[in-house]
């Protein structure tokens, strides 16, 4: 199983499964017959499960990786890479 969700992107899944859960408990332990909060249960906990393995079937079976969506592109020269500034220092 591949990595295919990124960790901004795997924080978020765990921070909202977790809410997730923590609100369809509350709503089941008054009326444990409801649906809703089965289903939003069900759901969170594959958020939470999505978060800790950070592989998400749906984004694998499209081809998505949110991994790479916030790292900077390894061949585009910014000023605070340690060669970049290395080399504006040698110039002058």
């Amino acid at each position: 199983m591949k990595k295919n969700v990124g960790t901004l992107d795997a924080i978020m899944r765990i921070t909202c499964g977790l809410t997730g859960l923590a609100w369809s408990t509350s709503k089941m332990s008054k009326h444990y017959d409801r649906t809703m909060p089965m289903l939003v249960s069900i759901y969170s906990a594959m958020k939470v499960a999505e978060g800790i393995t950070r592989y998400c079937p749906v984004m694998g079976m499209l081809n998505v990786n949110s991994e790479k969506w916030l790292s900077r592109n390894r061949n585009d020269p910014s000023p605070s890479s340690g060669e970049n500034v290395q080399a504006l220092t040698r110039s002058h």
